[in-house]
């Protein structure tokens, strides 16, 4: 976590103090030594913004405190166990971490407030959740913020002081500490929130801790993106679904545009989305932020890099990751539309899949005028293959997509629009903006077309019947139904019996009753739905229920004309 502050009203302030007064800052060494720290109360346990620590170990680059209530608390063999555990977490700190982080992003401040070359990190008691944090105000005198700590300072939960996982915790946190001092100390300028995140998060895989991904980082972090994928890159409130969005937009962007481009921005004067932009161009990128973001979208659904390039992740432990959109149902069959309106907050990515309907379907998309929303589109046909193209939007943010063949010829429609009107100034709650998609679809003229014929045939059909009935009962009167062959049904039948001997006996009888029972006259077995529809014009016709079901009024009333 960063904390950002206006310092600049206290520089004068304490440029004329510090000519009187120099403040005291303590600088423990010595294993034993006990320090009051100052702490962000929203991650104590306690909610305390106090918290007493002792010094339990002094490494070559860092200085270990741990609260000293729960460092008493612990028995001598686990604090002991826990004493090796930070053994081990020095050397990664100064044998990879340090080494390779600084070479990445450059160096914290050196000697720092504290004119020493270690960094202090301290361990205290955190609320569920929380893995650590960093403050900006500890790089301050306590002349230009009180509740300094006067040093280069990281902090890390004691319930994961035995965790090999904690490693990821330190590189993430170091991070924020390089920034403090590439952005804030060096530039006057602090970095976007989530982009100080994305930098932050991103540094457990250039250490190769997400290589193995079962219990990494990067597995929480796709298994809370999965659970709330539309949340905002750029709104920051520091919950796991922030942590995770920017999480997998970063995998993206560096898998297809390098690394140097989180570094190259860290070291730009702008921050956030400007910063990204100038460092696509110094690295020769030919699309910005904005075109990039669309295209993770894409990438979200397809994954897919034969479909394009840009549309799928290199990494390996992500390369099939795919996103399951949000279903829109439409009627089977007939003419039928709907209307959804949404709302959505800039850099949220949105996707809907559209599946049912058959005839030529058309998607009115809408926002409001002076919105910048991207649309773009996938189309899948019956064989799964899929094409990706891009509504353009008038001046009013409206758009149509028409399809025909939608049913037959193509199966499903996927829409991703994103709003991408604010490009900075990402401070706090962000409004939401509402966007609106009416699907209709109408019964193509070739379907009308082709159940005309169909009906036709039915119809011939109908009357060979007829005429092969009079050729067999050569006295029966014109148009009378031949004599049932059918026998007494003694079970319940129903929608979706299949292959059964009591079916084929139902379909004799009602095909004994005539065309205005039964006028499709099939005996196949089945119980479908024609043979539905019979049996409820049949029970029409005798006052029974009408259900389609065969159950004991019905078997009664067929048994009986059976009988006769």
């Amino acid at each position: 976590m960063k904390r950002n502050y206006n310092t600049s009203i206290f520089l004068s302030l304490a440029i004329i103090f510090s000519c009187f007064f120099v403040s005291p800052i303590a600088n423990a060494s010595n294993p034993g030594d006990v320090i009051n720290f100052n702490v962000n109360k929203s991650f104590d346990i306690s909610g305390s913004d106090r918290v007493s620590a002792v010094l339990v170990k002094s490494a070559p680059n860092l200085h270990f405190f741990v609260e000293k209530t729960w460092w008493d608390g612990q028995n001598p063999l686990k604090q002991n166990e826990v004493l090796i555990n930070l053994d081990a977490l020095s050397n990664e700190f100064s044998n990879k971490i340090y080494p390779t982080l600084t070479s990445q992003f450059g160096i914290e401040s050196r000697p720092g407030i504290d004119n020493d070359n270690k960094i202090t990190v301290l361990f205290h008691q955190m609320k569920d959740g929380a893995m650590g944090y960093f403050r900006s105000s500890d790089g301050y005198s306590k002349l230009q913020i009180p509740e300094s700590n006067e040093r280069e300072m990281l902090y890390l939960t004691t319930s994961q002081i035995s965790n090999p996982q904690l490693k990821a915790s330190l590189a993430h946190e170091f991070v924020h500490l390089i920034t403090f001092n590439q952005k804030d100390k060096i530039q006057g300028i602090s970095e976007d929130v989530w982009l100080n995140e994305a930098r932050a998060d991103f540094a457990s895989t250039i250490m190769g801790y997400d290589n193995i991904y079962d219990g990494s980082n990067l597995q929480k972090r796709v298994r809370d993106f999965l659970n709330l994928p539309s949340d905002s890159l750029t709104q920051w409130e520091d919950k796991k679904y922030d942590y995770a969005v920017v999480s997998l937009f970063t995998h993206y962007l560096v898998d297809h545009y390098s690394l140097n481009i989180l570094s190259d921005s860290l070291k730009s004067k702008s921050v956030g989305i400007a910063s990204i932009n100038e460092a696509l161009l110094k690295n020769g990128a030919k699309e910005d932020f904005a075109q990039i973001f669309t295209n993770w979208t894409i990438a979200m659904i397809l994954n897919d890099c034969s479909a394009g390039e840009k549309y799928c992740y290199l990494n390996p432990n992500i390369d099939n990751l795919k996103l399951s959109p949000a279903l829109i149902f439409l009627p089977l069959t007939g003419n039928s539309s709907l209307s959804s309106t949404n709302i959505t907050k800039n850099w949220s990515g949105n996707w809907q899949k559209i599946i049912g309907g058959s005839g030529n379907l058309q998607l009115e998309f809408s926002s409001l005028a002076g919105l910048r929303f991207q649309l773009p589109y996938i189309i899948y046909d019956k064989n799964n293959s899929y094409v990706v193209k891009f509504l353009k939007l008038d001046k009013n943010g409206k758009g149509i997509i028409d399809i025909k063949d939608f049913g037959t010829k193509y199966s499903s429609l996927i829409i991703l629009p994103s709003l991408q009107s604010k490009t900075s100034d990402f401070e706090g709650f962000e409004l939401t903006y509402p966007y609106t998609f009416k699907v209709s679809i109408a019964e193509s003229l070739i379907i009308k077309e082709d159940q005309t014929i169909i009906q036709n045939l039915l119809d011939q059909i109908e009357s060979l019947k007829k005429q092969i009935i009079a050729l067999q009962n050569p006295g029966a009167p014109a148009g009378a139904a031949p004599k049932s062959s059918a026998g007494a049904i003694n079970k319940n039948l129903y929608l979706g019996v299949y292959n059964k001997a009591e079916v084929t006996c139902l379909q004799n009888f009602l095909k004994s009753q005539g065309a205005g029972i039964y006028p499709e006259a099939l005996v196949t077995g089945n119980f479908g739905n024609l043979t539905k529809l019979a049996v409820i014009r049949f029970q029409a016709k005798y006052q029974i229920p009408s259900t389609g079901f065969v159950g004991i009024l019905t078997r009664t009333k067929i048994n009986s004309l059976v009988a006769k």
